[in-house]
């Protein structure tokens, strides 16, 4: 069964637009859990404009399930992950003022870096993964840095579902299987929901893991979480 990591980063936005601590960010994680959520993700930025690194550290000390954090592998992520050492990190190429990720690694342009980045997080007993779009040279690439999953980019999916689901799949389908085929475990995230999920883990072979924040959470404000991550995980079965 694939695995749902909740990502809790809108949690953090709320509570920040208030100042104070309502919604705890803390107490969410352990809702999560206690709801089904078999992870918890968070992706600090620099700016802390939602989860902060000091959340992390507080996080660190009552996730029971698999604490996954996200970042662009700056000196101060680096630091924060290597402190922490979550069951995973993973690096996503996003610059400070990006709203969201909007893109995977170029593991070839960029091997040399992410070669001596993963290995520094390896050394630490940390699993690591790579943000990388659905591009076959780009998983080799993945492989050649000895990363130990990637994370498919998957808004290009998500915006071609409702128009033509066969095509918006095919390149997922084509990296999943060459990721297997490499030795890499496979990780998916970005604008997954209730619509396109189910379609997106029936079709990728070997998925054992998908991260979701934005709609989950959004999902949660009309359903109820406890309600919402029975609805995302029904769709994993």
């Amino acid at each position: 069964m694939t695995k749902l990591s909740v990502n809790i980063n809108k949690i953090a936005t709320l509570r920040n637009a208030r100042g104070g601590d309502r919604p705890n960010v803390v107490q969410t994680a352990k809702d999560c859990e206690r709801f089904g959520a078999e992870g918890i993700t968070v992706h600090p930025r620099p700016d802390e404009r939602h989860i902060r690194y000091r959340d992390v550290y507080d996080l660190k000390e009552i996730v029971t399930t698999e604490f996954n954090i996200e970042g662009n592998p700056t000196p101060d992520f680096l630091k924060l992950v290597k402190e922490t050492k979550p069951a995973q990190a993973t690096l996503v190429p996003d610059a400070p003022d990006a709203i969201t990720s909007n893109a995977g690694w170029d593991t070839i342009r960029h091997k040399d870096f992410l070669t001596d980045v993963i290995q520094e997080l390896q050394e630490q007993g940390i699993r690591v993964s790579i943000f990388v779009d659905p591009d076959e040279k780009m998983v080799e690439g993945a492989a050649a840095v000895n990363t130990d999953r990637i994370e498919l980019y998957t808004e290009a999916y998500a915006t071609g579902y409702h128009q033509n689901r066969e095509a918006a799949i095919a390149p997922y389908v084509a990296a999943a299987l060459k990721a297997q085929e490499l030795g890499l475990g496979l990780n998916a995230g970005h604008d997954l929901d209730l619509d396109n999920l189910k379609y997106l883990k029936d079709n990728l072979p070997g998925l054992a893991e998908v991260s979701i924040g934005h709609a989950l959470i959004c999902d949660a404000l009309y359903l109820g979480l406890e309600n919402t991550i029975q609805l995302y995980l029904r769709q994993l079965k």
